[in-house]
Formats: C-alpha cells, sequence, structure tokens
C-alpha cells in the first residue's frame, strides 16, 4: 500500500537546514559547505518579478556577512525562471534576477568585482511539474562560490 500526503505551503527551503539535511555532516566555517548549509544559497521570487522579498532580503544579508568574512571567494549569482514564458523572455527575466541580488549584495558591501552573473533563464528548472509548487521552486538566485578550494 502506497500513502502520499502533502500540504499547500507558501515557504520554499532557501538551505539545507529548510531542506531537512541537519546532520548531514559538519561543515567546516568559511567552507562552500558551511555557506550552502548554514546561511543559505539561494532565494526566491514571485511570479514575473525581481523584488528582492523579505525572506530573500534576511538570508542575502546573511551571505552578505559571510561574503564579507571570507574574501578569498569569487561568486557567481544565476538567475533563474519558471518555465512559463519564452526563453528569451525568461532569460532576460533571470537576468535580471541575478542583477537585483547581485545590487543587494554589493549595497551591503561585498565587493563588485567579487560578482558575476549568469541567467539560465527556464532551462535548469530544480523542480520538474506543471504545478504551482514547482513554479515557485524555480522562480530563484543561486549564490554559488569559486576559488579558495570550493
Amino acid at each position: 500500500m502506497l500513502a502520499i500526503t502533502g500540504c499547500a505551503s507558501k515557504k520554499t527551503p532557501n538551505n539545507a537546514a529548510d531542506l531537512g539535511l541537519n546532520g548531514a555532516g559538519a561543515a567546516t566555517p568559511g567552507s562552500a559547505q558551511d555557506f550552502t548549509v548554514n546561511i543559505g544559497d539561494r532565494i526566491f521570487f514571485d511570479t514575473d518579478s525581481t523584488a528582492i522579498r523579505a525572506d530573500a532580503q534576511t538570508t542575502l544579508s546573511r551571505q552578505a556577512q559571510w561574503l564579507n568574512q571570507y574574501k578569498q571567494y569569487a561568486i557567481v549569482v544565476e538567475g533563474h525562471a519558471d518555465e512559463r514564458g519564452t526563453r528569451e523572455y525568461n532569460l532576460a527575466l533571470g537576468a535580471r534576477r541575478a542583477a537585483a541580488t547581485r545590487d543587494f549584495l554589493v549595497a551591503r558591501g561585498v565587493s563588485a568585482s567579487r560578482l558575476k552573473t549568469i541567467s539560465y533563464g527556464k532551462e535548469r528548472p530544480v523542480a520538474v511539474c506543471d504545478d504551482i509548487s514547482c513554479w515557485s521552486q524555480n522562480r530563484r538566485a543561486v549564490t554559488t562560490l569559486s576559488g579558495a578550494g570550493s
């Protein structure tokens, strides 16, 4: 017998703790794993929006504080969109989301010279289905680290 249950929720996980990955191993402070697990590497956007939501501001403020402490990393902000809309429109929307994220981090003291942006539009979904819960997970910006053994 197979039983599946679920509930509707607007909260989208933005780090490993929210995803239920606690206890997956202690992350070394200042490591890329520390950033992903303890800070959160992604934020989410409302439909057709580039506005940084309140929950995203909290995550990005933590990111900025961490990035200002660990300056050995270069950063790429990836902008993503859900599957609705044309490829061209979603690439442009992803670019605007990545830029908004970058600008927020720069305003919090992260050096612009460390930051690059890229848009994947709807080309790299994390959830694939024709449902609002999937679409909301794909409307995101992901902060990735490079350098210093990441």
